[in-house]
């Protein structure tokens, strides 16, 4: 999220790309939102997955791929439609995150890595807007949002090789079921 959520952007984003003004902006805002309520409401099917690891990276890919793409597009309803994506596969994530923070936890660190991993989500986005208006400041918005896409692509390939035991992870094995 540090390199790829370019919310700070979508104002300039809305009037100087999409000539589309404060409707504009509302809109690329509750796209995301808008996806991610949509994934997060039909995520039953998650119960059935046991690579939660994979679906993350996966999830984590996809984020980056939309966002990338919702910054190539110049149609607004285009982009909105790759910043719903983004949402729901961040919803994806987010569920998945959870549950193998909760199965790899130990009881006794539990409420330490509840703080840690609420910390990393709220203020891994806010580090983004930073991120974004800076590189928009010295290139454009567009280029800001692509490439912050591209970096979140770039980041995932560097925590799965650092971390291979995230692609590893089964979530029967974690809870003990054969």
């Amino acid at each position: 999220m540090t390199f790829g959520m370019p919310r700070a952007l979508f104002p300039v984003l809305a009037v100087s790309v999409y000539d589309a003004g404060a409707a504009g902006t509302g809109l690329l805002f509750a796209a995301v939102s808008a996806g991610a309520t949509v994934a997060a409401l039909t995520t039953g099917w998650l119960d059935r997955v046991r690579k939660l690891g994979i679906v993350v990276i996966v999830a984590v890919v996809a984020w980056g791929l939309a966002i990338a793409g919702a910054g190539l597009v110049g149609s607004l309803w285009l982009a909105a439609a790759f910043l719903a994506l983004a949402g729901a596969a961040d919803s994806i994530s987010a569920v998945c995150r959870s549950i193998i923070n909760q199965t790899v936890t130990p009881d006794a660190l539990r409420g330490r890595m509840s703080s840690v991993f609420s910390l990393v989500v709220t203020s891994g986005p806010r580090l983004g807007d930073i991120e974004a208006g800076a590189v928009a400041s010295l290139t454009s918005a567009r280029f800001s949002m692509t490439s912050g896409g591209l970096a979140c692509l770039a980041g995932t390939a560097i925590v799965c090789l650092a971390f291979p035991a995230l692609a590893r992870y089964d979530r029967d094995e974690a809870i003990g079921h054969e």
